[in-house]
């Protein structure tokens, strides 16, 4: 059902974020391209470009308020901007930690908090959250990346359940091992990123009754944080 949806991406000006937006762009969606990166930015095929630095709660909020005057309302909220950390965490200096987790988590909860007031009032809203296995890891150098990803599961499952009686849906994805710009961009047993758009679209997709406060790879449930994994 991504055709005739207004889509807002972050994070769209590469990796990820790009092939979700020409993905949907192609099947007919109003796609609202957002990133920091204004050359790459203006690159990708969408409807709309906004600039926004998502560490900034302020230009979070504004971004919701433009996408709506821009389109009258927001029907898939992807929050996928994000950024690389491979550093030991007494090597890392002050402030770095904090910047990261604002760019993944504080970014994720500022866009949500702006679009649930929109979407409750159209009566419709799907939002996916980018996060990783490393959430669950103990990968050397990945302090701040894996607690902003674990942070972001948590927020993201109590957000479901707050919103279990509307039709706004929240779930989670992981794209797996993927060739961007953070991880795997010199890995060519990678995926590319457009191998990850089938379970953007199923997420953005998702009926009335469809899960809500749920962890997708490859477009099947993943049991994150389970022992044994």
């Amino acid at each position: 059902m991504s055709e005739h949806q207004t889509i807002l991406i972050t994070g769209a000006a590469s990796g990820l974020g790009r092939a979700w937006a020409e993905g949907f762009s192609a099947d007919g969606a109003t796609v609202i391209a957002v990133d920091i990166n204004r050359e790459g930015l203006d690159e990708v095929p969408a409807a709309f470009h906004l600039q926004v630095d998502v560490g900034n709660a302020a230009e979070v909020k504004q971004m919701i308020v433009d996408a709506v005057k821009l389109t009258g309302r927001i029907d898939v909220l992807f929050n996928n901007a994000g950024m690389g950390f491979n550093k030991r965490l007494e090597n890392s200096a002050d402030g770095d930690f904090e910047h990261h987790v604002a760019v993944h988590l504080f970014a994720m909860v500022n866009a949500m908090r702006a679009a649930i007031p929109h979407m409750r009032a159209q009566n419709f809203g799907r939002i996916i959250n980018t996060i990783s296995r490393n959430a669950e890891y103990d990968s050397i150098g990945t302090s701040a990346y894996s607690a902003a990803k674990a942070a972001m599961w948590a927020a993201s499952r109590v957000a479901a359940a707050e919103l279990k009686d509307t039709n706004i849906l929240v779930n989670m994805l992981i794209p797996g091992p993927t060739r961007t710009a953070i991880w795997g961009k010199d890995m060519p047993q990678f995926q590319e990123p457009s191998a990850t758009y089938p379970t953007a679209k199923m997420l953005a997709s998702l009926a009335d009754d469809g899960p809500s406060g749920k962890v997708y790879w490859n477009e099947t449930e993943y049991p994150l944080f389970r022992e044994g994994n």
